[in-house]
């Protein structure tokens, strides 16, 4: 069993949680344990971004470099942002 640790946060804070946590079906430790291992560390996301271009370069062939994946466009994250917008303006719609 992992050992607890205590963390201070606003009441507002804690009560919120607390809430989301109940209608989650979870206690308030659960869902602090789920929101961290959401949450990637700067390294890990680095980690991600090295395996990805490695895919790219690998499977996919492109010979590219790191300075060229850097000066690319976002393409999913402009995806992601247009799903966004259109679901924000149906829910708009539907209320």
């Amino acid at each position: 069993m992992a050992e607890n640790a205590t963390i201070q946060v606003s009441r507002q804070a804690r009560d919120h949680l607390a809430q989301v946590a109940k209608e989650r079906g979870v206690t308030l430790g659960q869902l602090v344990e789920q929101l961290a291992a959401e949450q990637p560390t700067a390294e890990q996301i680095a980690e991600r971004v090295a395996a990805d271009r490695k895919v790219v370069r690998d499977v996919i062939g492109l010979d590219i470099s790191d300075e060229e994946f850097d000066r690319a466009p976002d393409v999913l994250g402009n995806i992601y942002k247009v799903a966004a917008e259109k679901v924000r303006r149906a829910r708009g719609a539907a209320a």
